[in-house]
């Protein structure tokens, strides 16, 4: 992190990754296929907890409650890594091959919350668009975090999805005849 921090995503080889770390090129090409990944390990972990906290969600939570106890679970796990988490996100933001990386995880994300829902009995295209919607306002918080860290991400985490309740709140009663 602190090389790409210092140098850039782009300007940084595997071997400087490797010699910062104390080891040759070839163990870390045992741990990580190329440098990109070292940004994203523990993707898998990730979509396991994910998946996991939305099915121990109380029952009788609505779909994006269950998010949102998912995703709380989650923030604290960003919070407690904020020294890898704040760099990592600033680094992915302005390294365009990163996005695009970052992307593809968010997507794997979002249809494992899907499918966690799917499996809480929620219908398909239900679970499919809370997953999406809820995905966005996690992202949404997590970046409102970054900004201002003066307030825990949790709470940003809550004010997203009250503004999310909100604005479907509002165009629920502020519906016109066409």
């Amino acid at each position: 992190m602190e090389l790409y921090q210092e140098r850039g995503f782009d300007q940084t080889t595997a071997a400087e990754i490797a010699a910062r770390a104390g080891v040759n090129e070839r163990t870390f090409f045992r741990h990580f296929p190329d440098k990109r990944e070292v940004l994203f390990d523990g993707e898998a972990d990730l979509r396991a907890a994910l998946m996991q906290s939305v099915a121990e969600a109380p029952d009788g939570l609505e779909p994006f409650e269950a998010l949102l106890y998912a995703f709380r679970k989650s923030a604290r796990n960003l919070e407690n890594n904020r020294p890898f988490s704040e760099p990592r996100w600033k680094v992915v933001a302005v390294t365009p091959a990163l996005r695009e990386r970052e992307l593809a995880k968010h997507a794997w994300l979002t249809d494992a919350a899907a499918e966690a829902l799917r499996q809480r009995g929620v219908g398909d295209g239900l679970a499919a668009l809370a997953a999406r919607t809820g995905w966005a306002a996690f992202q949404h918080a997590v970046q409102a975090w970054i900004d201002n860290p003066a307030q825990s991400l949790d709470t940003h985490l809550l004010r997203a999805f009250d503004d999310l309740h909100a604005l479907s709140t509002t165009i629920r009663s502020g519906q016109t005849q066409a």
